[in-house]
């Protein structure tokens, strides 16, 4: 398994949650508020949309919306996890190469990938295809470990497992630091709209650990011996209780297209 490499990986992403929908409607709001639409939809694209998680939260608040994605088995994982559900178009492409008609977007959103992107490339693809004051939405998604002992207890245990571990999949990871300053010296973009909300999912132990088997950069780094001793460290801190009480928080930077 290679970092960024996620076809191995494309059936576990149904054990992860979604975004905050009371912070996605939040973004939207204001961006119709700024857009006058004369009763025309709002043209919306989910970039690096995996298996459809952030899809599905955008057919929930009522968009139709293109979802991109470069890795076949991720695209169709999410071809059938929102089959029927709502008007989304699939098609294959980056951050990078959108294949996005120049000029056609309102809202261009990137949910746990734009970290992936080479940041230049990306932000003058979405600087192509979106519309003037068209909104750009990078979220993340990461677990709030620091407000559950059980969960920071975990994090620390696989910090000794893997003194090396460099998190590269979080929205509490360096690469969110400055972030609206950049996107604002990219030149491409007025303004910056930071949002945060901190929620609980309850989870089966199913669910738990096929979200866990979902993880990209810590199985890269671990290799396959410690990634195994993680999980049965995992397991074992489980094991007592009949559900997991898992502490996220949405965090979300929306820029606004010069």
């Amino acid at each position: 398994m290679q970092h960024g490499d996620f076809t191995a990986l494309a059936k576990a992403y149904k054990y992860r949650p979604g975004y905050s929908i009371p912070l996605l409607r939040m973004i939207l709001n204001d961006l119709t508020c700024q857009v006058s639409k004369k009763n025309k939809e709002l043209a919306v694209a989910d970039v690096g949309a995996g298996t459809g998680k952030l899809t599905e939260n955008l057919l929930e608040l009522g968009l139709s919306l293109t979802s991109i994605e470069p890795n076949d088995a991720m695209r169709e994982e999410g071809m059938s996890y929102v089959a029927d559900r709502g008007n989304v178009k699939w098609q294959k492409g980056s951050g990078e190469s959108t294949a996005l008609i120049s000029s056609s977007v309102d809202w261009l959103l990137m949910g746990s990938s734009f970290h992936w992107v080479d940041f230049n490339k990306g932000l003058a693809e979405f600087n192509r295809v979106l519309k003037s004051g068209g909104y750009f939405t990078a979220i993340w998604n990461p677990r709030n470990i620091l407000s559950s002992e059980l969960h920071s207890g975990i994090e620390s245990k696989i910090q000794k497992i893997v003194p090396s571990l460099k998190r590269v999949s979080s929205g509490s990871s360096g690469f969110t630091e400055n972030l609206s300053q950049k996107l604002i010296a990219s030149g491409y973009f007025k303004n910056v709209i930071f949002l945060e909300e901190e929620y609980n999912i309850t989870m089966s132990k199913e669910r738990y650990m096929g979200a866990w088997h979902s993880t990209n950069d810590i199985q890269v780094q671990a290799g396959a011996e410690k990634w195994k001793e993680i999980l049965n460290m995992i397991e074992s801190e489980i094991k007592n209780l009949p559900d997991i009480s898992v502490p996220y928080k949405s965090r979300a930077w929306t820029a606004i297209k010069k």
